[in-house]
């Protein structure tokens, strides 16, 4: 492996035109093959094989007139003090608002709040239901001006009018703030780190030009492959941290040759063929995790998870080749103006810089370093243990949107399950009766005595297929409404043998039921599958036992901590003014095995850059604990400017206005936190301290076994003619800041 990034690099090195020409011909196609598709699509959410998607899909086979997939709006009107709808002015405004929403363009139909029994029972409030004949992102400009409008006049006179639904206009995404905040923050760590502008850009260009590719991919295949923009958002997020990473990884590997005498083009050959190999396994860890969403069978998770995956895989490609392309470019200039003149003379005596001093420090107390960061992310990690799971809904948006205030007044008015509705499909095609069986569920439903309302059966054109809808007198995440789920579903059993209907539940709060169970049942596997295959890696990278099983144990703390801290700022609201958290509430359900896939692959990222020079100064006859200073020396001033980095890129998408994208954002930013500066700043000395020599023990048949990937380079520096290394390792470049 080695040997050939080696060949790799120097080939890239020289052919530097080429290379950088033949990248940019890649952006450019995939940007025009982008701008030329169609737009992408909205988020869809599927879980094939529960009962709620069995339900909408029997929905969309059996009532295909409904429009299941329009746009839908819910227009909510309430009298003056004083007033009622019912009243002759209220009657009157409702009937001009009626015909108002009628008139808008692309309208399917308006339901009329005194013919729908959609009337409060004190007569103060109404709503009006609007379907559309397309859906969400189809929708025209002139629809939605249309729908304001209407609302807007129906004002007049003191009434008050809220509007929800998909149809209604979301606030604006930040169109690349985030990004922008990100690659600033990373340009100044950068720059901070090298003391060089070249050497600060060129990470940041090869970064650029991955992400760049890989996000006009995405959009290029978006509507063939039904890619959201959450997708790309998402992909994005993740690739422009690891693209900035991995190129800092191999720069700064080609300043600490190029400091020892070496010329450019072989010191670029060193620095893909070593740290290039740390980033070909960090590279696969993550694609690894992310790629494993597909076994939880949800398609928006695999969706995400490929795409991020494709996104990860073109930053290692793009590390390898056009990295050292950049430095053909820049030669010695990739040094300060000072390490240029320093590596012309002698090099002073200088004080050990802070990694050597806390590696030597941790060395030195390695039971106190370990206690005091386990129980710290232990603390941390409580919250976790109250987490809470739901999916958002318009409860959930900010209190002063009007999607917010047309939530709370259809709880006010018609009670809090009006917002979380049941539908209850009844299959009577195999039953004898169907009238007779939809009935029964009807009847039964009642019986239970925990709905505030079911409503009579609503057949289609062939009289087979029925739906009934099932208002909870709790609001949609109360763990009653939740109960009277399962206590429904549990009458099917009986339903199907006193009538032969098959009946079955969806709604918004049996999507999140299927939805948490769906996630129980992947979990294990995910993590087996996901852990299993970085365990194997990490064994090839490391030839190890202990160190691949240290590295997982020490994520699972680092991600225990972050869902805490998560919990505690999005659940429980504290901080939440701080980090723009408008409404606490539920976890998204997709988030915590969403964020366990990402999290590995970026701890396994850091285990794998960090360790690996430990392991490449121990095969070269430095004792275990000298290793761990070298590790530091040479490569824990870079982790940390490479985890500071990835940390503001993953910061800057809180300030996103998507829900998912902030909570992610925020999760990343502090579990990345977590697992450089604790885990493996901290945990990882001090366990290998206290292992001393056995932490790099390998059995003698498992040895034999595993084939030796050469990722410390052994092989590399026998063909070049080296000898072992030191007892102290050679000074690096100095550095302006981290």
């Amino acid at each position: 492996m080695a040997t050939f990034l080696y060949r790799l690099g120097r080939r890239a090195f020289r052919r530097r035109g080429l290379v950088a020409l033949l990248w940019v011909a890649v952006l450019v196609g995939a940007g025009v093959a982008s701008s030329a598709a169609p737009a992408p699509p909205e988020d869809s959410f599927s879980m094939p094989g529960t009962e709620s998607q069995k339900a909408f899909d029997l929905l969309d086979e059996q009532f295909p007139a409904a429009s299941a997939e329009g746009a839908t709006a819910r227009v909510v009107i309430r009298a003056p003090e004083g007033g009622k709808m019912s009243d002759a002015a209220g009657k009157d405004r409702v009937e001009e608002l009626v015909a108002d929403l009628k008139a808008g363009p692309q309208v399917a139909s308006v339901d009329d709040p005194f013919e729908a029994d959609a009337v409060s029972k004190d007569g103060t409030t109404a709503y009006a239901s609007v379907t559309y004949k397309v859906n969400a992102m189809e929708l025209t400009d002139e629809a939605r001006d249309s729908l304001t409008a209407a609302t807007d006049a129906a004002r007049e006179g003191g009434y008050t009018v809220e509007t929800g639904g998909d149809a209604v206009v979301a606030e604006q995404e930040m169109g690349g703030t985030a990004e922008l905040i990100g690659i600033g923050v990373a340009a100044v760590v950068l720059l901070l780190t090298f003391g060089s502008l070249v050497a600060a850009g060129m990470p940041l260009l090869s970064a650029i030009i991955g992400v760049g590719i890989g996000i006009s991919a995405i959009g290029a295949l978006g509507s063939t492959l039904e890619l959201s923009a959450t997708t790309s958002t998402l992909a994005m997020m993740i690739g422009l941290a690891v693209a900035i990473d991995y190129a800092l990884f191999i720069v700064s590997r080609y300043r600490a040759e190029i400091a020892e005498g070496r010329a450019p083009e072989e010191a670029a050959g060193r620095a893909v063929g070593t740290a290039g190999s740390a980033v070909v396994f960090a590279g696969l860890t993550v694609v690894v995790a992310l790629a494993g969403l597909a076994i939880v069978n949800i398609p928006i998770l695999t969706k995400m998870g490929l795409a991020a995956a494709g996104t990860v895989g073109i930053a290692v490609l793009i590390a390898l080749t056009l990295t050292p392309a950049l430095l053909g470019f820049a030669g010695r200039k990739a040094l300060s103006r000072k390490d240029r003149r320093a590596a012309a003379g002698a090099r002073a005596a200088a004080r050990p810089r802070l990694g050597t001093r806390w590696a030597r420090f941790v060395l030195r107390r390695p039971v106190t370093v370990l206690l005091t960061a386990v129980l710290g992310l232990g603390v941390i990690a409580v919250p976790a243990a109250g987490m809470e799971l739901g999916l958002p809904d318009e409860g959930s948006s900010a209190p002063g949107t009007t999607q917010r205030k047309a939530y709370d007044m259809l709880s006010e008015s018609f009670g809090a399950g009006f917002n979380g509705p049941l539908m209850v499909t009844v299959d009577a095609r195999d039953a004898g009766d169907p009238t007779a069986a939809a009935d029964a569920v009807g009847e039964r439903i009642t019986g239970l005595g925990e709905a505030a309302a079911v409503t009579p059966a609503n057949f289609n054109e062939e009289g087979d297929t029925a739906v009934l809808t099932v208002v909870p007198k709790t609001g949609p995440s109360d763990s009653d409404t939740e109960s009277l789920v399962r206590d429904i579903r549990s009458l099917s059993g009986d339903i199907k043998a006193d009538t032969g209907a098959t009946m079955l539940v969806t709604g918004a709060t049996a999507m999140t039921i299927d939805f948490s169970q769906t996630l129980d049942d992947a979990l294990v596997p995910y993590l087996a599958l996901v852990v299993g295959l970085a365990f194997l890696l990490l064994m090839l990278v490391f030839r190890s036992v202990l160190v691949p099983l240290k590295a997982a144990l020490g994520f699972l703390l680092s991600v225990a901590a972050a869902l805490g801290a998560v919990v505690a700022v999005f659940q429980w609201g504290w901080l939440a003014d701080v980090f723009g958290v408008d409404q606490p509430g539920p976890i998204m359900s997709m988030m915590p095995i969403f964020m366990i896939g990402v999290v590995f692959g970026l701890a396994m990222d850091y285990e794998v850059f960090l360790v690996t020079r430990m392991r490449e100064a121990y095969v070269h006859g430095q004792s275990a604990a000298e290793s761990v200073t070298t590790g530091f020396t040479h490569g824990g001033r870079v982790v940390a400017a490479a985890a500071i980095i990835m940390i503001s890129v993953f910061s800057g998408f809180i300030l996103e206005n998507d829900a998912m994208i902030k909570m992610m954002g925020f999760g990343l930013a502090i579990a990345v936190l977590f697992d450089a500066f604790v885990v493996r700043m901290a945990i990882v000395p001090a366990v290998l301290a206290l292992l001393g020599t056995k932490a790099w023990w390998l059995p003698k048949w498992l040895d034999r076994i595993l084939p030796n990937v050469d990722v410390e380079g052994e092989k590399l520096h026998r063909e070049l003619g080296d000898t072992a290394a030191p007892a102290e390792p050679t000074r690096e470049p100095e550095t302006a800041g981290v």
